[in-house]
C-alpha cells in the first residue's frame, strides 16, 4: 500500500469559525508539505480552484450558494508546483484536478503543463508533475472561458454535451503534450445520440430544439484554430503523469487513445464499481504506460486520526469522532445550506476516524493491500500544528500496523 497526502488549501472557517489569511493559510501548506517530504508520503496532490467561489455567490445561477470563504486557493497549480517542488526533497506534487476548459483552456494548460515540467527538469531529473485534469467540479469555473450553451440545441442538450466539450478539449490537451501538430479539423466530432442522455424525455428535447427527430445530432466544434504545436517541444515527457478526474467509462477509454492517462476515484466509490473499473482500465490503459496496477487510481480518503499522548485510547477514539462530526457538519452546511445529519453520517461511515489502532484496522478493512491513499488530514482544519502531528501518527503508529 502507498500513501500520498491531500492539500485542500480551503480558506473556510472551521467550526469555530476561524478563517485564517491567505498568507496564514499558504503558511500552513508549506509547514505541512516539508512535513510531508520530511516523512515519506509519494505524491503531494494540491486541490485546484479556479476564480472567487465567495464572488460567483452574486451570479445569476451561483453553484454553491451557502459558502462561506473559498473552496480553494490554488489557482495556479502549475507556479504553486515549482515553489513547492523548491521547497522539498523527494516529494512528487500533483493536481487534484485542473479544470482543462478554465484558464485559457486546453491549449494554453498544455504549453503550462509541458513548461513545468521542463522547468522541474532543469533542478530534478527523477521527481515527477502529475496532472489531474477534468471538466472541473463548479460550472462557474469554466463559463468565463466561453463554456456557455451557444444556441437553443446546446441550452436543452447542456448536461451532456458538457462532456462531450471535455473529450474534445481532452484530445486537444493530450495531443499537444504528445508532440502532435494539430488543425481543429483533425479533431473529434461531437454527434449527439439518445445514447448521451438519461432519458427519452432529455432526448426529445434536444431533437425539439433541433427542429427535427434524427437520430444523430452534429454540434459544431468548441475549438477553431488553424495548425498549431506548443512550445517546448523537447522536454523530459517520463517525468509527467496524467490522470482523469472523470467517472465516465467512455471518457477513460478515449483519453487512453492518446497518452497512458490514469484515473481517479473516492473513497466513497462502492467496492464493485473500483473493481470494475480496475478490470475495465487493465483493457484500455494505453500501452506505453504498461501494465495497468491499482496504485493508478489513487484513492481519495479523510483521516481523523486522533494520537494526543494526553488522552487514553478510548479518549482519542471518541475525540476523533467528534472531530469528524464537527468537520463534516461544517462541509454539509457550507455546501448546502443546513446541516443534514444523514449525509453526515454516512460521510463518517466512509472516512477513517479514530486511534492509530482503531484507523489501521479500518485501512486494512476498506482498501486492497496494492491501494495507493490520498490521506486528506486538513479538511476543515486550521491547526496546523495538530494536522502535522497526525502525519506524523500516521507513519509512527497507523503504517506499522498495516505490516
Amino acid at each position: 500500500m502507498e500513501f500520498d497526502i491531500f492539500f485542500s488549501i480551503s480558506q473556510t472557517p472551521d467550526h469555530n469559525g476561524f478563517t485564517p489569511s491567505e498568507s496564514e493559510m499558504f503558511s500552513n501548506y508549506y509547514n505541512q508539505l516539508e512535513a510531508a517530504d520530511r516523512l515519506g508520503f509519494g505524491v503531494a496532490w494540491l486541490a485546484q480552484a479556479h476564480l472567487s467561489t465567495q464572488t460567483q455567490q452574486q451570479n445569476s445561477k451561483p453553484v454553491v450558494p451557502h459558502w462561506r470563504g473559498e473552496v480553494g486557493l490554488c489557482t495556479d497549480f502549475c507556479q504553486l508546483a515549482m515553489e513547492s517542488f523548491r521547497r522539498t526533497k523527494r516529494i512528487d506534487v500533483g493536481s487534484a484536478v485542473v479544470s482543462i476548459l478554465a484558464s485559457g483552456g486546453p491549449i494554453a494548460q498544455a504549453e503550462r503543463v509541458a513548461n513545468t515540467v521542463q522547468f522541474l527538469s532543469h533542478m530534478d531529473s527523477s521527481r515527477k508533475l502529475h496532472v489531474g485534469f477534468s471538466a472541473g467540479r463548479f460550472e462557474f469555473m469554466a463559463r468565463p472561458y466561453g463554456i456557455v450553451p451557444r444556441n437553443s440545441i446546446e441550452e436543452a442538450s447542456w448536461p451532456a454535451l458538457r462532456g462531450q466539450i471535455f473529450m474534445e478539449a481532452s484530445e486537444i490537451f493530450l495531443r499537444l503534450l504528445r508532440g502532435d501538430t494539430i488543425h481543429s479539423d483533425d479533431v473529434r466530432e461531437t454527434i449527439l445520440t439518445r445514447d448521451n442522455f438519461r432519458s427519452d424525455e432529455d432526448w426529445q428535447a434536444v431533437q425539439e430544439a433541433a427542429g427535427e427527430s434524427a437520430d444523430k445530432i452534429k454540434i459544431d466544434r468548441r475549438y477553431d484554430f488553424e495548425e498549431i504545436s506548443i512550445i517546448p517541444k523537447n522536454w523530459p515527457r517520463s517525468q509527467l503523469e496524467l490522470i482523469a478526474g472523470t467517472h465516465d467509462p467512455r471518457a477513460q477509454e478515449f483519453v487512453n487513445n492518446f497518452l497512458p492517462v490514469k484515473v481517479f476515484n473516492l473513497s466513497i466509490t462502492s467496492p464493485e464499481i473500483i473493481d470494475s473499473t480496475h478490470e475495465r482500465m487493465s483493457k484500455l490503459f494505453h500501452p506505453d504506460g504498461g501494465k495497468w496496477q491499482r496504485r493508478d487510481m489513487p484513492r481519495t480518503t479523510f483521516v481523523f486520526l486522533n494520537a494526543e499522548p494526553h488522552l487514553s485510547p478510548q479518549e482519542q477514539t471518541e475525540a476523533a469522532h467528534e472531530e469528524a462530526r464537527l468537520a463534516l457538519g461544517e462541509y454539509w452546511k457550507a455546501l448546502e445550506g443546513t446541516l443534514d445529519p444523514s449525509k453526515v453520517e454516512k460521510a463518517v461511515d466512509n472516512a477513517l476516524i479514530g486511534n492509530p489502532e482503531d484507523v489501521a484496522l479500518q485501512v486494512k478493512d476498506r482498501f486492497h493491500p496494492d491501494d495507493r491513499l490520498m490521506c486528506w488530514f486538513d479538511f476543515f482544519n486550521h491547526d496546523s500544528e495538530r494536522v502535522i502531528r497526525n502525519m506524523e501518527a500516521w507513519w509512527s503508529e497507523v503504517v506499522p500496523l498495516l505490516g
